[in-house]
Protein backbone atom coordinates (compact mmCIF):
# COMPACT_ATOMS: atom_id res chain seq x y z
CA UNK A 1 0.00 0.00 0.00
CA UNK A 2 1.24 3.51 -0.82
CA UNK A 3 0.86 5.59 2.55
CA UNK A 4 0.67 9.32 2.87
CA UNK A 5 1.16 11.63 5.87
CA UNK A 6 -0.26 14.46 6.35
CA UNK A 7 -0.11 16.24 9.87
CA UNK A 8 -0.13 19.89 11.77
CA UNK A 9 2.78 20.85 14.58
CA UNK A 10 1.54 23.16 17.22
CA UNK A 11 3.33 24.96 20.14
CA UNK A 12 1.20 22.54 22.20
CA UNK A 13 2.69 19.53 20.75
CA UNK A 14 2.31 17.96 16.99
CA UNK A 15 -0.43 15.54 15.86
CA UNK A 16 -0.10 13.17 12.99
CA UNK A 17 -3.10 11.45 10.54
CA UNK A 18 -1.90 8.88 8.30
CA UNK A 19 -4.00 8.33 5.76
CA UNK A 20 -3.85 4.35 3.59
CA UNK A 21 -4.71 4.95 -0.04
CA UNK A 22 -4.14 3.08 -3.26
CA UNK A 23 -2.73 4.79 -6.17
CA UNK A 24 -4.97 2.99 -9.20
CA UNK A 25 -4.31 4.22 -12.96
CA UNK A 26 -6.61 3.45 -16.01
CA UNK A 27 -5.90 2.99 -19.64
CA UNK A 28 -7.88 3.60 -22.37
CA UNK A 29 -6.53 1.35 -25.47
CA UNK A 30 -6.09 1.80 -29.35
CA UNK A 31 -4.76 -0.41 -32.14
CA UNK A 32 -1.63 1.87 -31.80
CA UNK A 33 -1.31 3.45 -28.58
CA UNK A 34 -2.30 3.54 -24.86
CA UNK A 35 -3.40 6.80 -22.93
CA UNK A 36 -2.82 6.55 -18.98
CA UNK A 37 -4.66 7.96 -16.27
CA UNK A 38 -3.86 8.33 -12.58
CA UNK A 39 -7.29 8.39 -10.40
CA UNK A 40 -7.70 11.90 -8.86
CA UNK A 41 -4.26 12.75 -10.25
CA UNK A 42 -3.36 15.13 -13.12
CA UNK A 43 -0.54 13.00 -14.26
CA UNK A 44 -1.12 11.20 -17.71
CA UNK A 45 0.82 9.68 -20.16
CA UNK A 46 0.50 8.40 -23.92
CA UNK A 47 2.83 5.51 -25.07
CA UNK A 48 2.63 3.74 -28.32
CA UNK A 49 0.88 0.05 -28.02
CA UNK A 50 4.25 -1.63 -28.83
CA UNK A 51 6.73 -3.84 -26.53
CA UNK A 52 8.63 -1.36 -26.05
CA UNK A 53 5.70 1.39 -25.02
CA UNK A 54 4.78 -1.18 -22.84
CA UNK A 55 7.94 -1.24 -21.05
CA UNK A 56 8.24 2.61 -20.66
CA UNK A 57 4.59 2.30 -19.19
CA UNK A 58 5.51 0.12 -16.70
CA UNK A 59 7.95 2.02 -15.82
CA UNK A 60 6.12 5.30 -15.35
CA UNK A 61 3.50 3.34 -13.50
CA UNK A 62 5.96 2.02 -10.62
CA UNK A 63 7.43 5.85 -10.99
CA UNK A 64 4.04 6.78 -9.22
CA UNK A 65 3.53 3.94 -7.21
CA UNK A 66 0.72 2.47 -8.72
CA UNK A 67 -0.70 -0.90 -7.52
CA UNK A 68 -3.88 -1.72 -9.83
CA UNK A 69 -4.75 -1.01 -13.44
CA UNK A 70 -7.81 -1.38 -14.47
CA UNK A 71 -8.23 -1.33 -18.57
CA UNK A 72 -11.30 -2.04 -20.90
CA UNK A 73 -11.26 -5.19 -23.20
CA UNK A 74 -10.45 -3.61 -26.89
CA UNK A 75 -11.26 -5.91 -29.49
CA UNK A 76 -7.90 -8.03 -28.42
CA UNK A 77 -5.49 -4.83 -28.92
CA UNK A 78 -5.29 -4.82 -24.45
CA UNK A 79 -4.19 -8.54 -24.78
CA UNK A 80 -0.14 -8.17 -24.90
CA UNK A 81 -0.02 -4.85 -22.35
CA UNK A 82 -2.24 -6.49 -20.06
CA UNK A 83 0.11 -10.04 -20.09
CA UNK A 84 3.37 -7.66 -19.50
CA UNK A 85 1.83 -5.81 -17.10
CA UNK A 86 0.93 -8.81 -15.06
CA UNK A 87 4.46 -10.24 -15.20
CA UNK A 88 5.37 -6.90 -13.95
CA UNK A 89 3.56 -7.54 -11.00
CA UNK A 90 0.74 -5.20 -11.03
CA UNK A 91 -2.80 -5.98 -10.70
CA UNK A 92 -4.68 -5.61 -13.80
CA UNK A 93 -8.62 -5.45 -13.76
CA UNK A 94 -9.83 -6.11 -17.59
CA UNK A 95 -13.34 -3.89 -17.73
CA UNK A 96 -15.79 -4.89 -20.31
CA UNK A 97 -17.08 -1.93 -22.37
CA UNK A 98 -20.45 -2.28 -20.58
CA UNK A 99 -19.08 -1.56 -17.46
CA UNK A 100 -17.30 1.37 -18.33
CA UNK A 101 -19.94 2.47 -19.91
CA UNK A 102 -22.72 2.10 -17.44
CA UNK A 103 -20.14 3.47 -14.71
CA UNK A 104 -20.25 6.51 -16.71
CA UNK A 105 -23.90 7.20 -17.07
CA UNK A 106 -23.63 6.94 -13.18
CA UNK A 107 -21.77 9.69 -12.95
CA UNK A 108 -23.33 11.96 -15.49
CA UNK A 109 -20.25 11.89 -17.93
CA UNK A 110 -21.24 12.83 -21.50
CA UNK A 111 -17.49 14.28 -22.80
CA UNK A 112 -15.48 11.66 -24.27
CA UNK A 113 -11.98 11.42 -25.43
CA UNK A 114 -9.10 9.05 -25.32
CA UNK A 115 -7.78 11.48 -22.19
CA UNK A 116 -11.12 11.28 -20.45
CA UNK A 117 -11.96 8.00 -21.11
CA UNK A 118 -8.81 7.12 -19.13
CA UNK A 119 -9.32 8.79 -16.20
CA UNK A 120 -12.78 7.29 -15.90
CA UNK A 121 -10.76 3.74 -16.30
CA UNK A 122 -9.26 4.68 -13.40
CA UNK A 123 -11.94 5.87 -11.52
CA UNK A 124 -13.98 2.68 -12.14
CA UNK A 125 -10.51 0.36 -11.55
CA UNK A 126 -10.46 2.37 -8.09
CA UNK A 127 -14.52 1.75 -7.38
CA UNK A 128 -13.93 -2.06 -7.77
CA UNK A 129 -14.39 -4.06 -4.86
CA UNK A 130 -13.98 -7.63 -5.75
CA UNK A 131 -11.10 -8.15 -7.85
CA UNK A 132 -11.26 -11.60 -9.77
CA UNK A 133 -7.56 -13.68 -10.26
CA UNK A 134 -6.31 -13.49 -13.15
CA UNK A 135 -7.00 -16.08 -15.95
CA UNK A 136 -4.56 -19.07 -16.37
CA UNK A 137 -2.35 -17.72 -18.87
CA UNK A 138 -2.11 -21.14 -20.10
CA UNK A 139 -5.33 -21.14 -21.71
CA UNK A 140 -4.75 -18.15 -23.98
CA UNK A 141 -2.71 -19.75 -27.15
CA UNK A 142 -5.70 -22.47 -26.73
CA UNK A 143 -8.44 -19.70 -26.75
CA UNK A 144 -7.15 -18.43 -30.05
CA UNK A 145 -6.29 -21.76 -31.28
CA UNK A 146 -9.96 -22.71 -30.30
CA UNK A 147 -11.02 -19.55 -32.05
CA UNK A 148 -9.56 -20.47 -35.28
CA UNK A 149 -11.66 -24.47 -34.92
CA UNK A 150 -14.72 -22.49 -34.72
CA UNK A 151 -14.29 -19.91 -37.30
CA UNK A 152 -13.17 -23.28 -39.81
CA UNK A 153 -16.51 -24.79 -39.04
CA UNK A 154 -18.41 -21.17 -39.75
CA UNK A 155 -16.56 -21.42 -42.95
CA UNK A 156 -17.87 -25.14 -43.56
CA UNK A 157 -21.48 -23.87 -43.03
CA UNK A 158 -20.97 -21.15 -45.56
CA UNK A 159 -19.45 -23.34 -47.77
CA UNK A 160 -22.55 -25.59 -47.78
CA UNK A 161 -25.08 -22.69 -48.24
CA UNK A 162 -23.35 -21.72 -51.52
CA UNK A 163 -23.36 -25.40 -51.95
CA UNK A 164 -27.47 -25.72 -51.50
CA UNK A 165 -28.11 -22.80 -54.05
CA UNK A 166 -26.09 -23.37 -56.89
CA UNK A 167 -27.34 -25.75 -60.13
CA UNK A 168 -24.38 -25.52 -62.31
CA UNK A 169 -22.71 -28.92 -61.97
CA UNK A 170 -19.22 -27.55 -62.18
CA UNK A 171 -19.21 -25.01 -59.64
CA UNK A 172 -21.31 -27.44 -57.27
CA UNK A 173 -17.83 -29.76 -57.53
CA UNK A 174 -16.20 -26.44 -56.57
CA UNK A 175 -18.02 -26.67 -53.36
CA UNK A 176 -17.77 -29.92 -52.44
CA UNK A 177 -14.05 -29.93 -52.71
CA UNK A 178 -13.64 -26.77 -50.95
CA UNK A 179 -15.76 -28.20 -47.97
CA UNK A 180 -14.09 -31.43 -48.28
CA UNK A 181 -10.67 -29.37 -47.69
CA UNK A 182 -11.84 -27.44 -44.74
CA UNK A 183 -13.26 -30.54 -43.06
CA UNK A 184 -9.90 -31.70 -42.76
CA UNK A 185 -8.54 -28.92 -42.10
CA UNK A 186 -10.65 -28.58 -39.09
CA UNK A 187 -9.83 -32.15 -38.06
CA UNK A 188 -6.02 -31.61 -38.00
CA UNK A 189 -6.64 -28.14 -36.16
CA UNK A 190 -8.89 -30.46 -33.22
CA UNK A 191 -6.07 -32.71 -32.88
CA UNK A 192 -3.37 -30.43 -32.73
CA UNK A 193 -5.62 -28.22 -30.26
CA UNK A 194 -6.04 -31.14 -28.14
CA UNK A 195 -2.62 -32.24 -28.39
CA UNK A 196 -1.74 -29.14 -26.75
CA UNK A 197 -3.66 -29.40 -24.00
CA UNK A 198 -2.93 -32.69 -23.17
CA UNK A 199 0.71 -31.44 -22.11
CA UNK A 200 -0.85 -30.39 -19.25
CA UNK A 201 -1.61 -32.91 -17.31
CA UNK A 202 -3.95 -31.10 -14.93
CA UNK A 203 -5.86 -29.89 -17.98
CA UNK A 204 -5.52 -33.24 -19.55
CA UNK A 205 -7.59 -34.72 -16.59
CA UNK A 206 -9.97 -32.31 -17.04
CA UNK A 207 -10.60 -32.41 -20.37
CA UNK A 208 -10.77 -36.30 -20.05
CA UNK A 209 -13.28 -35.68 -17.09
CA UNK A 210 -15.49 -33.24 -19.33
CA UNK A 211 -15.10 -36.21 -22.21
CA UNK A 212 -16.87 -39.30 -19.68
CA UNK A 213 -20.06 -37.04 -19.98
CA UNK A 214 -22.39 -38.91 -22.84
CA UNK A 215 -23.05 -37.07 -25.62
CA UNK A 216 -19.80 -34.59 -25.16
CA UNK A 217 -17.46 -34.98 -27.96
CA UNK A 218 -13.82 -33.49 -28.27
CA UNK A 219 -14.81 -30.17 -29.48
CA UNK A 220 -17.47 -29.31 -26.77
CA UNK A 221 -15.21 -30.73 -24.11
CA UNK A 222 -12.01 -28.69 -25.23
CA UNK A 223 -14.51 -25.54 -25.27
CA UNK A 224 -15.87 -25.94 -21.95
CA UNK A 225 -12.41 -26.08 -21.09
CA UNK A 226 -11.65 -23.52 -22.20
CA UNK A 227 -13.87 -21.01 -22.83
CA UNK A 228 -14.98 -21.95 -18.73
CA UNK A 229 -11.94 -22.64 -16.82
CA UNK A 230 -13.90 -21.61 -13.43
CA UNK A 231 -15.99 -24.43 -14.16
CA UNK A 232 -15.17 -27.02 -11.07
CA UNK A 233 -14.83 -24.05 -8.52
CA UNK A 234 -18.56 -21.98 -9.08
CA UNK A 235 -21.50 -22.69 -7.87
CA UNK A 236 -24.35 -23.59 -10.92
CA UNK A 237 -26.25 -20.43 -10.72
CA UNK A 238 -22.93 -18.41 -11.53
CA UNK A 239 -22.37 -21.22 -14.61
CA UNK A 240 -25.79 -20.20 -15.77
CA UNK A 241 -24.72 -16.96 -15.48
CA UNK A 242 -21.33 -16.94 -17.51
CA UNK A 243 -22.77 -19.24 -20.24
CA UNK A 244 -25.67 -16.53 -20.70
CA UNK A 245 -28.11 -19.04 -19.94
CA UNK A 246 -29.87 -17.86 -16.26
CA UNK A 247 -32.98 -16.65 -16.55
CA UNK A 248 -33.24 -13.33 -15.24
CA UNK A 249 -35.77 -11.70 -13.03
CA UNK A 250 -37.76 -8.77 -14.75
CA UNK A 251 -40.01 -7.67 -12.67
CA UNK A 252 -41.47 -4.58 -10.52
CA UNK A 253 -44.62 -3.92 -7.97
CA UNK A 254 -47.47 -5.56 -9.14
CA UNK A 255 -45.65 -6.31 -12.53
CA UNK A 256 -44.13 -10.35 -12.91
CA UNK A 257 -42.04 -9.87 -16.43
CA UNK A 258 -40.84 -12.68 -18.87
CA UNK A 259 -37.97 -14.24 -17.67
CA UNK A 260 -35.14 -14.03 -20.29
CA UNK A 261 -31.49 -14.79 -20.74
CA UNK A 262 -28.86 -12.35 -21.86
CA UNK A 263 -25.56 -11.57 -21.78
CA UNK A 264 -22.73 -14.86 -20.90
CA UNK A 265 -19.81 -16.27 -23.44
CA UNK A 266 -21.23 -16.39 -26.28
CA UNK A 267 -18.77 -18.33 -28.56
CA UNK A 268 -19.21 -21.03 -25.05
CA UNK A 269 -22.85 -20.91 -25.70
CA UNK A 270 -23.01 -22.04 -29.54
CA UNK A 271 -20.45 -24.85 -28.32
CA UNK A 272 -23.06 -25.79 -26.10
CA UNK A 273 -26.01 -25.45 -28.31
CA UNK A 274 -24.50 -27.38 -31.09
CA UNK A 275 -23.52 -30.40 -28.30
CA UNK A 276 -26.90 -29.88 -26.63
CA UNK A 277 -29.35 -30.62 -29.69
CA UNK A 278 -28.26 -34.47 -30.61
CA UNK A 279 -27.40 -35.17 -26.85
CA UNK A 280 -30.98 -34.33 -25.50
CA UNK A 281 -32.42 -36.21 -28.42
CA UNK A 282 -30.10 -39.83 -28.77
CA UNK A 283 -27.07 -40.00 -26.66
CA UNK A 284 -27.32 -38.50 -22.90
CA UNK A 285 -30.03 -40.97 -21.01
CA UNK A 286 -30.25 -38.60 -18.23
CA UNK A 287 -30.75 -35.49 -20.90
CA UNK A 288 -33.08 -37.78 -22.51
CA UNK A 289 -35.03 -38.83 -19.62
CA UNK A 290 -35.44 -34.62 -18.23
CA UNK A 291 -37.22 -34.00 -21.56
CA UNK A 292 -39.33 -36.30 -21.52
CA UNK A 293 -40.01 -35.19 -17.99
CA UNK A 294 -40.49 -31.64 -19.20
CA UNK A 295 -42.41 -32.34 -22.36
CA UNK A 296 -45.33 -30.70 -20.59
CA UNK A 297 -43.80 -27.41 -19.72
CA UNK A 298 -42.18 -27.39 -23.34
CA UNK A 299 -45.85 -27.94 -24.90
CA UNK A 300 -47.18 -25.18 -22.36
CA UNK A 301 -44.47 -22.14 -22.99
CA UNK A 302 -44.67 -23.08 -26.40
CA UNK A 303 -40.75 -24.49 -26.56
CA UNK A 304 -39.03 -22.02 -24.27
CA UNK A 305 -38.86 -24.14 -20.77
CA UNK A 306 -35.75 -25.25 -21.66
CA UNK A 307 -34.27 -23.13 -18.86
CA UNK A 308 -35.92 -24.40 -16.58
CA UNK A 309 -34.12 -27.34 -15.60
CA UNK A 310 -30.78 -26.08 -16.98
CA UNK A 311 -30.86 -23.35 -14.15
CA UNK A 312 -31.18 -25.87 -11.75
CA UNK A 313 -27.92 -27.78 -12.43
CA UNK A 314 -25.66 -25.53 -14.30
CA UNK A 315 -22.83 -25.85 -12.38
CA UNK A 316 -19.78 -27.94 -11.54
CA UNK A 317 -19.06 -29.49 -7.58
CA UNK A 318 -15.29 -30.94 -6.83
CA UNK A 319 -16.57 -33.72 -6.49
CA UNK A 320 -16.23 -36.07 -10.09
CA UNK A 321 -19.97 -37.70 -10.28
CA UNK A 322 -21.54 -34.25 -9.54
CA UNK A 323 -19.22 -32.42 -11.87
CA UNK A 324 -20.09 -35.60 -14.81
CA UNK A 325 -24.13 -35.36 -13.97
CA UNK A 326 -24.16 -31.14 -13.58
CA UNK A 327 -21.81 -30.64 -16.57
CA UNK A 328 -24.75 -32.55 -18.81
CA UNK A 329 -26.90 -30.65 -17.52
CA UNK A 330 -25.16 -27.38 -18.39
CA UNK A 331 -24.93 -29.17 -22.14
CA UNK A 332 -28.56 -29.94 -22.38
CA UNK A 333 -29.45 -25.94 -20.66
CA UNK A 334 -27.90 -24.78 -23.26
CA UNK A 335 -30.71 -25.65 -25.84
CA UNK A 336 -32.54 -22.38 -24.85
CA UNK A 337 -29.84 -20.08 -26.09
CA UNK A 338 -31.90 -17.08 -27.34
CA UNK A 339 -35.31 -18.14 -25.56
CA UNK A 340 -37.04 -17.38 -22.49
CA UNK A 341 -38.65 -18.77 -19.77
CA UNK A 342 -42.66 -18.42 -20.18
CA UNK A 343 -43.66 -17.91 -16.44
CA UNK A 344 -42.41 -17.77 -12.99
CA UNK A 345 -44.80 -21.01 -12.78
CA UNK A 346 -42.79 -22.91 -15.08
CA UNK A 347 -39.85 -22.05 -13.62
CA UNK A 348 -40.54 -22.95 -10.24
CA UNK A 349 -41.71 -26.51 -11.19
CA UNK A 350 -38.26 -26.87 -12.55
Amino acid sequence: MVEGTMGSHHKEGSTKMSKHSMVCAGIDTAKHKLDVALEGRSETLQVDNTADGHMALSAWLRQHWVERVGIEASGGYEQEVVAQLRRDGFVVVVFQPAQVRAYARFLLQRAKNDKIDAGLIAACTAATKKIHAPPDPRLAPFAEHLTLVEQITDDIARLKNRRESCRDPRIRGFWKAEIARCNKLLRIELKALAAAIRQHRDLAERLDLILSVDGVGLRTAVAILVRMPEIGRITREQAASLAGLAPFDDDSAEHEGVRHIAGGRERLRGSLYAAALPAAMRWNPQLMALLRQKAVDLRQCGGRAWNAVGHRSAGLDRDQSQVRSQLALIAWMAKLRDGALASRAAFAAA
